[in-house]
């Protein structure tokens, strides 16, 4: 017998049944199946960055999305870099830390830190929370069978050409290695450094932002997603309601002049992919947790979306 509230004034119990929290469930999964068939076998690359670098609960958040991108089908790669970890090591180790015209200067002594930071630290962490759930993800760095090949980097300040050490930009990209790793079944997390084409031996401090672009172009990725610590691309910062959910290339090549400095080498990393033939770039926030999921299997998606044009 069905039991009634016969007390008009206690309410009646709004609380999901078990079927219904299932039926939201399934629901849920069901809006993925676009995106699940759209994006089967595809390969995404992955900025990681920002605030979601330092933060335990974040990190854990990440390594589950990039498996479950892995299981649900997807070839998730991961482009790293890790300024914040390099700025502590360094003060840790006592070498200074020199900027000038906003950019890093970095010596060779400074340069050996930068590896062991990229390399044996922040590949290491992001490799271990991946394969908690499985033998998924295998460490890469940017110099290792010839992935990348860097220039060093001059910037003009105050009418002069000033060099920044060891500091490059990435001039190609050999990426057999990466695509060997995936078609073993591998998650590639690579590190943003890049064998100096001048000087043999030496290695070279590349934007990670870039280096992620460079390989999802050299791998014909279908997106490329740049974690942020803000919520995309805003029109009129710090004007919170000019958020930019999607724009084309042509109208973010006008806007680029304009933006805050921060945001320029992120959103001339997004240019930069679809220009060379990605179909979509995107800037998230990661300090939400599950924020890839967010983009990658939702219609609405979250964060600023690049495309070459706008439908």
């Amino acid at each position: 017998m069905t039991e009634t509230n016969t007390n008009p004034e206690e309410p009646i119990s709004a609380e999901p049944t078990p079927l219904g929290a299932a039926a939201a469930k399934a629901e849920t999964l069901i809006e993925s199946l676009p995106w699940l068939k759209r994006f089967h076998n595809q390969i995404i690359v992955v900025k990681f960055g920002g605030n979601a670098m330092v933060d335990e609960s974040l990190q854990r958040a990440f390594a589950e999305d990039i498996v479950y991108l892995r299981y649900a089908g997807l070839r998730p790669v991961v482009v790293h870099g890790g300024g914040p970890q390099i700025s502590k090591m360094l003060d840790r180790l006592g070498i200074e830390s020199e900027f000038r015209g906003g950019y890093r200067v970095t010596s060779p002594e400074a340069m050996d830190v930068v590896r062991m930071v990229l390399a044996g630290q922040i590949s290491r962490d992001i490799v271990g929370h991946i394969n908690e759930h499985g033998p998924l993800a295998v460490a890469f760095s940017g110099d290792d069978a010839g992935l990348f090949v860097g220039a060093k980097r001059l910037v003009e300040i105050d009418g002069e050409q000033v060099d920044l050490g060891q500091v490059g930009d990435i001039i190609a990209v050999d990426a057999t290695g990466i695509r060997a790793r995936l078609d073993a079944g591998y998650i590639p997390v690579v590190s943003s450094i890049a064998p100096d084409r001048d000087s043999p031996g030496q290695s070279l401090n590349v934007n990670a932002d870039a280096a992620a672009a460079a390989l999802a172009v050299a791998l014909g990725a279908a997106k490329l997603v740049i974690l942020t610590d803000v919520a995309g691309l805003y029109s009129d910062w710090p004007n919170r309601d000019s958020l930019v959910s999607s724009i084309d290339a042509e109208a973010l090549r006008a806007l680029l002049p304009s933006l805050e400095s921060g945001m320029i080498p992120k959103m001339a990393a997004c240019l930069e992919a679809v220009d060379g033939g990605v179909a979509k770039a995107a800037i998230i926030d990661g300090r939400t947790p599950h924020s890839i999921l967010l983009e990658v299997f939702t219609s609405s998606g979250v964060g600023t979306e690049v495309s070459r044009e706008i439908s």
